[in-house]
């Protein structure tokens, strides 16, 4: 059977008509659509992680200028987060497979187009729009439908999902790496491209919608920003992830300020290991924490690609006003390191007061409910 063929199939699946009951919290169904989470993980942010190899390529290889690559990265990025108000209401409209397959496409096509690429703007069409397009594309389905699995459990759930970017991280960028010198850039990124292939496919394989569409209802919620907890938490990670990549460009919060102190090797790979132990964390708890704040199984994809979109810009804008520090030094990092640690605390201390009024709404809803129960009592 051809992959064409395993694809009409896939897209020829009956779509879910009837209301199916409550999440099952678990079963295999269940969990494999978590497998299928942690492969759409590995296969987007593993695959972005590998960025650094390909900008060593560039610069060295091709001679391309550094100020020219690093936008390559960056819209990558952009683009993968910002298309997630789209591909998450396509979701959650009954589209899920359909997007899936159509992010799985241009994911790997643009990752062959990035073998035969040798100018710049083909490299840009090729890994900047077209790869960054498919992983924005593929990633939301992924939540979408493992947030209608799950309610207990929603939190863990989506973490064991996202923790799949860990694997990619190691994965993508060893291919690279390794068989770059032995077979040539071309040869090693269609590798790549092979393996994220194989992914793909079985995502698409495992990926099964379980409510029904809803059609109805806008593009974007905007009413979810007039919701104080959710508004919070959505400020909090623009501050957060605003800092996030600068790491991630030029090499949370405690370890941005601890780089100050780094003069040796041996120390900065003590460093590189607590900062990675410290963002992998942030993005793992930002997937559970939302998921906490999204009551209705039908609005997960569109409320988390919301915040998404505004997580865009921050991952966009990051990098630049670091550049714009360092450069303001003179090639020194340490203003844009204090600046770096600064923003993160203060994104942090939004996402604390994201918590505390979830649980101030949460008593609120309590005392209501106890009210129902006995009209006659007053609350204290």
């Amino acid at each position: 059977m051809g992959i064409s063929s395993i694809l009409l199939e896939i897209i020829s699946l009956p779509v879910v008509q009837e209301d199916p009951g409550p999440p099952p919290d678990g079963g295999a169904r269940a969990w494999l659509q978590i497998l299928a989470g942690h492969l759409i993980n590995a296969v987007t942010w593993g695959y972005s992680a590998s960025f650094g190899v390909y900008q060593l390529h560039y610069t060295t290889t091709l001679n391309l200028p550094q100020s020219q690559v690093s936008w390559i990265g960056s819209i990558q990025v952009f683009l993968t987060f910002f298309v997630g108000t789209f591909s998450g209401r396509s979701a959650d409209a009954g589209y899920a497979r359909h997007t899936a397959i159509l992010g799985s496409t241009l994911l790997v096509l643009g990752t062959f187009m990035t073998s035969l690429a040798t100018t710049y703007w083909q490299i840009f069409l090729a890994q900047g729009l077209c790869t960054g397009l498919g992983m924005g594309i593929l990633y939301m389905p992924s939540v979408a439908v493992i947030g209608t699995y799950f309610k207990k459990n929603k939190a863990m759930a989506l973490g064991m999902a996202a923790s799949g970017s860990g694997t990619g991280s190691i994965v993508f960028p060893l291919i690279v790496q390794q068989l770059q010198p032995r077979i040539g850039f071309p040869r090693a990124v269609q590798i790549q491209g092979c393996i994220a292939l194989a992914f793909v496919i079985i995502i698409n394989i495992l990926l099964r919608p379980r409510l029904p569409p809803r059609k109805s209802g806008p593009l974007v919620e905007w009413r979810a920003f007039l919701e104080p907890t959710y508004a919070l938490f959505t400020v909090g990670m623009f501050l957060i992830f605003w800092a996030l990549y600068f790491c991630y460009f030029y090499i949370t919060a405690i370890m941005l300020y601890g780089w100050i102190g780094i003069y040796s090797v041996p120390s900065m790979y003590v460093w590189t290991v607590l900062y990675g132990m410290t963002t992998a964390a942030t993005q793992g708890i930002f997937v559970g924490g939302l998921a906490s704040l999204t009551t209705d199984p039908s609005k997960t994809g569109v409320r988390f690609g919301m915040v998404c979109s505004v997580l865009a810009f921050a991952s966009l804008a990051g990098p630049p006003t670091a550049g714009a520090f360092i450069q303001a030094q003179h090639g020194r990092f340490t203003w844009a390191q204090i600046w770096s640690g600064t923003v993160t605390i203060a994104g942090a201390s939004f996402i604390a007061a994201a918590r505390w009024s979830q649980r101030l709404a949460f008593r609120k809803e309590q005392v209501r409910e106890r009210e129902r129960r006995n009209p006659g009592t007053l609350a204290v």
